[in-house]
Order: structure tokens, then sequence, then C-alpha cells
């Protein structure tokens, strides 16, 4: 599903127009990103929790050469699902 698609379902679900939706699902997405970006949890019950892990710095393989290469610590976003969310896919 793209992002205009989901906005189509918004709009539909809340009965708000795609201006609306757009507006609110941006907002609710900058929202997330902000959050993450001063190391808070988001925890949505039912769906799931955002949150920052972190990763170790490691060494790698750079595959054209064969080369040994240092990969640098950094953080990623993570989502753990929740109960409902897990139960809802299977």
């Amino acid at each position: 599903m793209t992002k205009a698609e989901l906005i189509d379902k918004i709009a539909t679900g809340a009965k708000l127009t795609k201006a609306d939706a757009s507006r609110a699902l941006d907002a609710c997405l900058s929202t997330i990103q902000t959050a993450l970006k001063k190391g808070q949890k988001i925890t949505l019950i039912g769906f799931g929790t955002f949150s920052v892990a972190r990763r170790k710095a490691r060494k790698g393989r750079n595959p054209r050469t064969g080369e040994v290469i240092r990969i640098p610590a950094s953080k990623i976003p993570k989502l753990t699902a929740g109960k409902a969310l897990k139960e809802a896919i299977k």
C-alpha cells in the first residue's frame, strides 16, 4: 500500500477530505519521528511500540573487493508489534 492509498483509506474511514487525511497522517508521522529523535518510545496499545535500537560497530566486507571494512555504530528505528496486530495478521 502506498501513502496515497493509505490517505484514501483514512479519508474514507474517518469521513474526512483527502487533504485533511493527508495533513493528519503527515502530523502523525512527524510526531513519531520527532519523538524517536529525542530517544522516546511511542506505545500504541494493540498496535505496537516504536523505539530506537542501537547497533554496535562491526566489521563487514566489501562484496566487490572482499576488503574488510569497519561499519560504524548507528541508531535504527524499530517497531515491536503488539498482541492485537500479531493476532490480526494470523
